[in-house]
């Protein structure tokens, strides 16, 4: 299923999301400005090479940075469909965890994700490019944050079109659960394959690595709750202090710890 939209507005402009959406257009017409043959040579590069990143990782760690945002050159479904998740989720986790600690969970995020794939393909020689393991994270965020927020999605059953059923919406937990699954499926059946395609264990590994971060970062509004003052007797109402509960103020349930109260 394609998402769309969705329908949670962010409470501030998302300049972060709009720069390094930016940025990955401007690298990705960088590369196509440059001969055809030179466009793949860019990719192996500036890209994440299992085996010559085992073999020397220190002079080869500054790929792992340049490769979230470069794309392949080949096709602009790859660089379209990175930015339009981005467009749609990312705004909303930028929102919750603040400009400065979003740049660091997206970056991080995009580390974990090129480990998890040279972990699992130390011997490959295919350079590995996209944002898709960084936005893997930021969907993992979403869903952890945001779990019954409504996304629009594409109706992939085309003869439903003709019904007026173009478009439906869905729980975000739903959507963001189906790419997860969809990418371990697929990771599990690429063991051993060889060539190139998709990294799904990059995608596997910045999904997991944003459902650590977030919880980490994320730092929500504080709520009152009661505090001990020792063997005196039952608190009463001036004994309540405020203490953090990790919840946003526009989410009915925590999907961690239950319904707000």
């Amino acid at each position: 299923m394609l998402p769309l939209r969705d329908q949670l507005p962010s409470r501030r402009t998302p300049y972060v999301t709009y720069a390094i959406i930016a940025l990955n257009v401007l690298v990705y017409l960088w590369q196509k400005a440059r001969p055809a043959a030179d466009q793949m040579a860019l990719v192996v590069e500036h890209g994440v090479v299992p085996a010559r990143f085992l073999a020397d990782p220190l002079p080869q760690l500054p790929t792992v940075l340049s490769s979230m945002f470069m794309h392949s050159p080949s096709t602009l479904w790859h660089l379209g469909g990175n930015m339009l998740f981005l467009w749609i989720f990312g705004d909303n986790v930028e929102d919750a965890l603040g400009p400065r600690r979003f740049v660091g969970f997206y970056l991080v995020g995009g580390l974990v994700a090129a480990l998890a794939q040279v972990f699992v393909g130390p011997s490959s020689v295919v350079p590995m490019v996209g944002a898709s393991g960084a936005i893997a994270a930021v969907l993992a965020a979403y869903g952890s944050l945001y779990p019954w927020a409504p996304v629009t999605v594409l109706n992939p059953i085309m003869p439903l079109w003709l019904f007026g059923l173009i478009t439906f919406q869905l729980p975000a937990w739903f959507v963001i659960l189906e790419f997860f699954v969809m990418n371990l499926f697929n990771g599990v059946l690429s063991i051993g394959a060889s060539g190139g395609g998709v990294a799904f264990f990059a995608h596997l590994g910045g999904f997991l690595a944003g459902l650590v971060l977030v919880r980490l970062l994320f730092k929500p509004e504080r709520r009152d709750a009661l505090r001990w003052k020792g063997l005196r007797g039952p608190p009463t109402r001036h004994a309540l202090r405020r203490r953090p509960r990790r919840v946003d103020p526009r989410v009915i349930d925590d999907p961690w710890l239950g319904p707000r109260r």
